[in-house]
């Protein structure tokens, strides 16, 4: 696994996360999907990812978004 790809399924986690602790526990963690596309956003035109930081750090191998 690339770091683009751990990059999306770490984002997709926190989504479905924020989507479901929303609806069972309080619909504050919606917040939590908010910023996550709102993370998602800003990296699409920037480039800047903190998790995509850290995925290098953990030695994943560099992909073509993350680079």
């Amino acid at each position: 696994m690339n770091v683009d790809k751990a990059v999306l399924a770490f984002a997709g986690c926190v989504v479905l996360l924020g989507l479901a602790l929303g609806t069972y526990v309080n619909a504050y963690w919606y917040l939590l999907t908010a910023f996550a596309g709102l993370n998602m956003l800003q990296a699409a035109f920037t480039g800047f990812c903190p998790a995509a930081i850290i995925f290098k750090k953990l030695g994943l191998g560099s992909g073509c978004a993350f680079s």
